[in-house]
């Protein structure tokens, strides 16, 4: 079988686009209907009723969705989801079945052909399976031959740093932790996962500036907030129950300023899911000033900002900076003020886009106003420069002494449902020495103490022969990940690869000379090993650890829980563990003991994640204490604006998600708050642009990317006209993930820089 004929990427066929008037408000009725369309359409009725009923309730199970947080008290029966989560669930407890005659019937290469969405509604996978080398097909393989290869792999390495372990963020923390523990007792730290590609940036930048890689609020701040500032974020789409968490800011009186791009329907009006009184009403005016900010022009504006605060402090001593915070609590402001002076406004000015007279109304919103959230997301994390976007915004709560009080704070909002609770369980390539000790002193083996890969090193290593087996504990790898021929050819260049997965995906399909595809039991399933009914639990984005338990009866008898896959894999590769693996996997309380012991901030931890609503985590910026830091103060920080200049045929384009999207699972074809249905091949242009391009609405083009030289194709996308500032574009992942380049990242955080490619568009002619 030769690897040129497997489609790394999405086929390059349209299917049929329909466009529609943008709606005026998010959420309500068809948000409603959506959901239930798609739970009860891929259940059933009865079944559908039964996870709506369950997800994100006290005694349910965690949405595999985002990692947006439960309410710490009521939850609301029946509509604790919005609806994409409702979209992930009904994904999850599909009827469709990916069986062994499902992969005796198609070949490798006849679904490389089918689109994401294609490949994802095929079902959940019922049985392991193996791809041989040299064939065209998935066979059935047992649980005990699987682990044996892999073991075996594993074993003929010349070095355990050629083995990458790739962990998604919907990894449970039991399933993390014993991850975690297997690789480093095989011997290495190449433990790149999710966060990696996306707020990395932020882990580093809030690390450095206030001691502590998560954000600072918890979800009752909201109902405090004087200004809540939302920037490089589409909640309507990507977290949709945020808009609650909004809404109550606005009705306890408080301002919401957007920074964005591209004005998103869920942020401008909302209308509440949970209250039928409302649903035919015209909804609840969300922002109160939106500011169309270019493409990367976040740290000039935000620097305009900070210069005509200091200007009116200057000029009002006393009136805007929080002068007792700064010299209690913070390092740097001489420097940091000294700095901002080697910036004029004018030379900022173009870069953002924006009038002064908009950014100076934004501003007085800050002066005036002392408990302030500002949230983000990848909009900020995925550019060059997009540690110097974080670290500035925390220059801007710092002035303000909008940090570690109630109603003010960080708030990078997180998109996989455990992506947080996995770092905090050990996953990641760049460990403290701290954790690193308490693991030999709990397991008595000699930890390894070099950094290993991230995502984009890893890749390179893989291409460059480096590595030779990869491992990922769930996600879909190719479709998350940059340049993407590059790392197809990267992954076929392993002597194996593993997937353990709940469903078919296209990583699946770009495969080492050997494959395996392990499943594994979805959150909503039973999880019943040789102890009893077990559950598992996990952290939301504000550092609350909670359980959750499933309750459907796993769809076929193969499946394993990915604690006992995780297991048996160290079992077959291990030679001289200590640990009881067996044991761990059969009671995760003996799992959550070992986590007690070795990880800060679990104290009785079996006991309290199972009381109601579980328990928040230790937070020194929270705690208003900055002690971790180098400094043992928060610390200002001199950031630098884009450097990127665009030539005049030029643009920048950013990827985005589809209103049926989360992260790299398609759910539909439609992005219903865009005006878009039933296309994918995309992409939204300034009609000015257009005109100047000489294009007109849907003709179809090809995109190229520019960097260092280099050029990468994609092909077929019919142009849309949208609100979008000038030589800005966007269009969607993965279809366009072809071209990031790998080396495009951010400095110091190494997230590909998915928010800055610079492109031209041609024509297409075909």
């Amino acid at each position: 079988m030769s690897d040129k004929k497997i489609q790394a990427q999405p086929p390059e066929k349209l299917t049929g686009i329909e466009l529609i008037d943008i709606p005026e408000k998010a959420v309500g009725t068809k948000a409603i209907k959506s959901a239930l369309n798609h739970v009860f359409t891929e259940t059933g009725v009865a079944k559908g009723i039964s996870l709506l009923k369950n997800i994100n309730q006290i005694n349910g199970f965690d949405c595999p969705g985002c990692a947006w947080p439960d309410p710490d008290e009521k939850r609301a029966f029946l509509a604790e989801y919005c609806e994409n989560g409702a979209k992930a669930i009904a994904e999850e407890a599909t009827k469709n079945r990916v069986s062994p005659l499902f992969f005796a019937t198609h070949s490798v290469e006849e679904m490389s052909e089918w689109s994401d969405y294609e490949i994802g509604k095929s079902g959940r996978i019922t049985h392991p399976m193996v791809l041989k080398e040299g064939s065209s097909h998935y066979e059935e393989i047992s649980w005990d031959d699987a682990f044996k290869l892999i073991g075996k792999e594993l074993n003929d390495l010349d070095s355990p740093d050629e083995a990458i372990f790739y962990t998604s963020g919907r990894t449970s923390n039991e399933a993390a932790y014993l991850y975690q523990l297997f690789v480093r007792q095989f011997g290495t730290n190449n433990l790149p996962d999710c966060s990696n590609m996306c707020h990395e940036s932020s882990g580093s930048a809030l690390s450095e500036t206030l001691g502590i890689g998560k954000g600072s609020v918890t979800l009752d701040d909201f109902n405090h907030a004087d200004l809540v500032i939302v920037m490089g974020q589409n909640p309507g789409t990507n977290h949709p129950r945020m808009l609650t968490a909004l809404s109550e800011t606005k009705k306890n009186g408080g301002k919401i300023m957007t920074i964005n791009p591209l004005p998103e329907v869920g942020l401008m009006n909302y209308v509440d899911p949970q209250n039928p009184l409302k649903w035919l009403g015209s909804g609840q005016k969300l922002t109160d000033l939106f500011l169309q900010v270019k493409i990367n022009g976040d740290v000039a504006l935000l620097k305009i900002i900070l210069k005509l605060m200091k200007e009116r402090e200057n000029e009002k001593p006393n009136s805007v900076f929080n002068h007792q915070f700064i010299k209690e609590k913070t390092y740097g402001i001489d420097e940091f003020l000294e700095d901002l002076d080697n910036y004029s406004i004018e030379s900022l000015l173009p870069q953002t886009g924006l009038s002064l007279k908009e950014i100076k109304e934004a501003t007085e919103l800050i002066i005036n106003n002392d408990k302030i959230i500002i949230c983000w997301a990848m909009g900020l994390t995925q550019h060059k420069n997009a540690v110097d976007n974080i670290r500035e915004v925390v220059n801007l709560l710092l002035l303000k002494g909008s940090i570690g009080k109630k109603g003010a704070g960080t708030c990078p909002v997180r998109g996989h449902s455990n992506v947080q609770g996995d770092r905090t369980m050990g996953i990641w390539e760049k460990p403290k020495d701290v954790f690193l000790d308490s693991l030999e002193r709990e397991f008595k083996f000699k930890t390894p103490r070099k950094h290993g890969y991230d995502v984009v090193a890893a890749i390179e290593a893989m291409h460059a022969n480096k590595a030779k087996v990869f491992i990922g504990m769930g996600g879909n790898f190719i479709s998350a990940t940059p340049d993407t021929e590059y790392t197809a050819d990267a992954l076929r260049n392993c002597d194996l690869t593993v997937h353990v997965s709940t469903k078919l995906n296209r990583s699946h399909l770009i495969h080492g000379k050997q494959a395996l595809i392990l499943p594994c039991l979805g959150r909503s399933e039973k999880d019943v090993q040789s102890s009893g009914e077990q559950f598992v639990s996990v952290e939301n984005s504000m550092g609350v650890v909670h359980q959750s338990k499933g309750h459907l009866d796993p769809l076929s008898e193969y499946l394993l829980s990915e604690p006992t896959i995780v297991a048996k894999m160290a079992e077959a590769t291990l030679k001289n563990s200590i640990v009881k693996w067996s044991d761990l996997a059969s009671n995760y309380d003996l799992i959550r003991d070992k986590i007690e012991a070795t990880i800060s901030g679990f104290d009785n931890y079996n006991s309290r994640v199972r009381k109601k609503g579980g328990f928040y985590l230790p937070n020194n910026a929270r705690d208003n204490n900055f002690s971790p830091t180098l400094t043992g103060k928060a610390n200002f920080t001199n950031n630098l604006p884009t450097d990127i200049v665009l030539e005049n045929n030029q643009f920048m384009l950013m990827t985005i998600r589809t209103h049926d999207q989360y992260n790299t699972t398609i759910y539909g074809l439609d992005d219903r708050y865009r005006g878009v249905l039933n296309e994918r091949r995309i992409v939204f242009m300034n009609p000015d642009d257009m005109k100047e391009q000489g294009l007109s609405k849907l003709n179809k083009v090809d995109l190229i990317s520019h960097f260092k030289g280099e050029k990468r194709y994609a092909k077929g996308f019919l142009v849309i006209p949208y609100s979008i500032p000038k030589q800005c574009t966007a269009t969607y992942f993965p279809e366009a993930n072809v071209l990031v380049p790998i080396q495009s990242k951010a400095r110091i955080s190494h997230t590909p820089a998915s928010k800055t490619i610079i492109i031209t568009v041609e024509k297409n002619v075909n």
